[in-house]
């Protein structure tokens, strides 16, 4: 008969057990909603990019007599 070899334990890591809550959570997420469910729908967009929408819905055009600060004469 062979000798018995000693098993190797079951060992159970933080990263693993991180891995499987995540896991879990998503599964019983995607049960209650039906699908995964997205926190953030839209990335960040930045205000130094040009936007002529953003200026139309602020109300800030070129042809505007307001953009000119007038000196009164007196």
């Amino acid at each position: 008969m062979k000798p018995n070899r000693k098993q190797k334990k079951l060992r159970i890591t933080e990263a693993d057990f991180m891995l499987a809550n995540r896991r879990a959570a998503r599964l019983e997420e995607i049960a209650e909603h039906g699908r995964p469910v997205s926190m953030r729908s839209a990335l960040h967009k930045s205000k130094k990019v040009y936007d002529r929408k953003r200026l139309k819905k602020a109300g800030i055009t070129n042809d505007d007599l307001s953009f000119f600060v007038f000196k009164s004469p007196h």
